[in-house]
C-alpha cells in the first residue's frame, strides 16, 4: 500500500493563445511545409487518378451495381479495420519513416496494378484485393499525415496549415479524376496507373529531405497497447463524440449511395464515357472548392446545426434528382452543388471533432472518427449496391436521398457538440511525492480523494461529481465511484481505478483547463479545515505477498 498526497482538486492556471501570424496562405511562408504539402497534393492527384482508372475498369469487366460497390467497399473498408490502430501507430513510430514505408508499399500497389492492366489479366477479384491493399495504406498514412502538421510549421499558423491540407486535398479532387479519365481515355488504364507510381516518387523525396529532429526520450511514452486502451477508453467515456459519431453514421450511410453507384450512373444513365466520369468527379472537387470559400460566411450567418442540416438536405436533393437525370450537363451540376454540400459535412464534423480532443488523444480521437466515417461509407455502398441490384439504380438513388433528408431533419434535434471548452492541458496536478519510487508497470492503482460536504450541499456537490467522473475515465480511469462513511455521512470518498502508476502519472498531463474548473467547483463545496486528503493504494498479490523471502546469500 502507498500513500502520498496529491492535488486532483486545485484550480487550473490559464494561458494566453498564440496569435496568428498571418493570413490563410502563412504556412506556405515555410519551406518545410511548403515543400511537403506541393508533394502530397501531385500524390492525392496520382492517387484520384488510380481511383478512375479502377472504378472504370470493373465497369468494363463486370458492368454490375455489385461488382462496382464491390469495389467501393474494398477502399472504405480498410480505414474501418485499420485507422484506431494507424492512430496508435502515428504515436510511437519515427513518423516520417512509417510515412515512407507506407508510401512505397502504395507505389507497389500501383505498379502492380499498371502490370495487370498492361497485360489485359486484371478480374474483379484481383482490383477488390489490390484496392483493399490501397486502402489500407491510406488508413496507415492518414492519421499521420494529420499528425505531422504541428511539426511543419509554427503553433500560430497550425490553423492555416490545416486550412491548407483541406483546400489542397479539393485540388486534387478537382484535377485528379479529370486527368485520369484524360489520360485513361488517351493512353488506357495501365498508363494511367504508371503515373499514380510516379506521384509516390516525389512524396517519397519530399519525406526523405525532411530531416525530422528525433523525439525526445519520455519515461513515459505510451506502447502501443495501454496506448489503444487509452483512447477507447477516452471514447467511451466522451458524449460529445458518442453525439457527433451517431450524426456521422447517419449521414454517410444514406449519402454513400451517390459514391457507390456514380460510375453505373456515368455510363450507363448518362452514356458517358471514361474521360465523363473523370469529369462529374473533378466536377465534385469544383464544388468543395468553391463550399470552403463559401463556408466561413455561412457557418456565421447560420451557425454549425443549422449548417449541417441545410447541407445534408441539399446531398439528399442531388441525390434524389441524379435518378432522373438524362443529360452529361445535368449530372455535372448536381455533382457541383453535392461537392459544395459534402464539403460543408466534412469540414464541420471535424472541426467538431479537433475541437473536442485534447492534445494527448487526437490522433486517436480522429481514427476513431475515420472508422466509423468509412464503416459507414462501406457498409452503405455495399447496402445500395445491393438495392440496386434488387430494385434498379434510379430507385436506390430516390430512396437513399429521401432517406437521408428524414434522418437529417430528424438528427436536428440532437445539437451538435459546441466545441468551445479549452482543453490545453492544465499541468495543475503536482508529481505525487513517490512518483519515482513507485516501479511505472505497479498496478492497478486505486486514487482515492476524502471530501467534507455539508448537508445542504450534497445535491450540489453530486450533480458536480457526476461531471467529473466522465472527465476520469477520459483521462484514464477505468472505474469510478462515490462513496460515504456509514458512520460520518459528511464525509465523503471519490474514487477511480486506473491500470498502472505509469497512467496515473500521464493523468497528471492529460487534466484540461476545463476539467481543472469542475474540480474547483468540488473543491469549493469541500468544509475540511484542510484541502481534499488525496490517498494512493497499490494492488498487492495476496499469495506472492505470502510467500517467504528466500534468504539472503551474504
Amino acid at each position: 500500500m502507498t500513500a502520498a498526497p496529491d492535488h486532483h482538486a486545485a484550480a487550473a492556471a490559464v494561458t494566453p493563445a498564440a496569435p496568428s501570424s498571418g493570413g490563410a496562405f502563412a504556412p506556405l511562408r515555410h519551406k518545410l511545409f511548403a515543400v511537403i504539402w506541393a508533394a502530397t497534393v501531385l500524390g492525392n492527384v496520382g492517387t484520384f487518378m488510380r481511383d478512375v482508372a479502377s472504378a472504370w475498369l470493373v465497369t468494363e469487366i463486370s458492368p454490375t451495381p455489385a461488382a462496382v460497390a464491390l469495389i467501393q467497399a474494398a477502399a472504405s473498408l480498410p480505414i474501418f479495420l485499420f485507422a484506431i490502430p494507424a492512430g496508435v501507430l502515428s504515436d510511437i513510430l519515427d513518423r516520417r519513416r512509417f510515412l515512407i514505408a507506407v508510401q512505397v508499399m502504395l507505389g507497389t500497389v500501383s505498379a502492380i496494378l499498371a502490370g495487370l492492366a498492361a497485360t489485359g489479366t486484371v478480374s474483379v477479384s484481383g482490383l477488390a484485393l489490390l484496392t483493399f491493399l490501397g486502402g489500407t495504406g491510406a488508413a496507415l498514412a492518414m492519421p499521420t499525415w494529420q499528425a505531422i502538421v504541428p511539426e511543419l510549421v509554427p503553433r500560430a499558423d497550425l490553423k492555416g496549415a490545416v486550412g491548407l491540407g483541406s483546400l489542397g486535398f479539393n485540388i486534387a479532387r478537382a484535377v485528379g479524376p479529370a486527368l485520369g479519365g484524360v489520360a485513361l481515355a488517351a493512353f488506357g488504364a495501365a498508363v494511367t496507373y504508371g503515373l499514380d507510381v510516379a506521384s509516390y516518387f516525389l512524396v517519397i523525396g519530399a519525406l526523405i529531405w525532411w530531416r525530422r529532429e528525433a523525439a525526445a526520450d519520455d519515461e513515459l511514452r505510451e506502447h502501443f497497447g495501454g496506448a489503444l486502451r487509452a483512447g477507447l477508453r477516452f471514447a467511451r467515456a466522451s458524449r460529445d463524440m458518442h453525439r457527433l459519431l451517431w450524426r456521422a453514421v447517419l449521414f454517410f450511410v444514406f449519402a454513400s449511395a451517390v459514391w457507390a453507384l456514380l460510375p453505373l450512373v456515368a455510363r450507363q444513365e448518362l452514356g458517358g464515357s471514361p474521360g465523363f466520369y473523370g469529369l462529374m468527379l473533378g466536377s465534385v472537387g469544383a464544388g468543395a472548392i468553391l463550399g470552403a470559400l463559401l463556408l466561413p460566411r455561412l457557418r456565421a450567418a447560420i451557425g454549425q446545426d443549422r449548417l449541417v442540416l441545410g447541407a445534408s438536405l441539399v446531398t439528399a436533393a442531388s441525390t434524389v434528382l441524379l435518378a432522373p437525370a438524362q443529360a452529361p450537363w445535368h449530372g455535372i451540376v448536381l455533382m457541383v452543388i453535392l461537392g459544395a454540400a459534402w464539403i460543408a459535412i466534412l469540414t464541420t464534423l471535424n472541426a467538431i471533432m479537433q475541437a473536442i480532443l485534447p492534445n494527448w488523444t487526437r490522433g486517436r480521437g480522429l481514427a476513431i472518427y475515420l472508422t466509423v466515417f468509412n464503416g459507414a461509407m462501406a457498409a452503405g455502398s455495399l447496402g445500395w449496391g445491393g438495392v440496386a441490384q434488387a430494385v434498379g439504380i434510379d430507385a436506390a438513388l430516390v430512396t437513399a436521398g429521401l432517406g437521408l433528408a428524414v434522418a437529417s431533419a430528424l438528427a436536428f434535434r440532437a445539437r451538435l457538440p459546441s466545441g468551445e471548452a479549452d482543453l490545453m492541458p492544465s499541468m495543475h496536478w503536482p508529481e505525487p511525492i513517490v512518483a519515482d519510487l513507485v516501479p511505472d508497470d505497479r498496478g492497478p492503482v486505486l486514487i482515492t480523494i476524502t471530501y467534507r460536504v455539508a448537508p445542504e450541499d450534497r445535491a450540489a456537490f453530486a450533480a458536480v461529481l457526476d461531471r467529473l467522473s466522465a472527465a476520469r475515465r477520459r483521462d484514464g480511469a477505468y472505474a469510478w465511484g462515490l462513496t460515504e462513511d456509514a458512520a460520518d455521512p459528511e464525509r465523503l470518498v471519490e474514487w477511480f481505478f486506473v491500470e498502472s502508476w505509469a497512467e496515473h502519472r500521464r493523468q497528471h498531463r492529460r487534466v484540461s483547463r476545463v476539467d481543472a474548473d469542475l474540480q474547483a467547483e468540488a473543491v469549493a463545496l469541500h468544509r475540511g479545515a484542510e484541502p481534499p486528503a488525496v490517498q494512493h493504494y497499490l494492488s498487492v498479490d495476496p499469495r506472492a505477498a505470502a510467500r517467504p523471502r528466500p534468504p539472503d546469500p551474504t
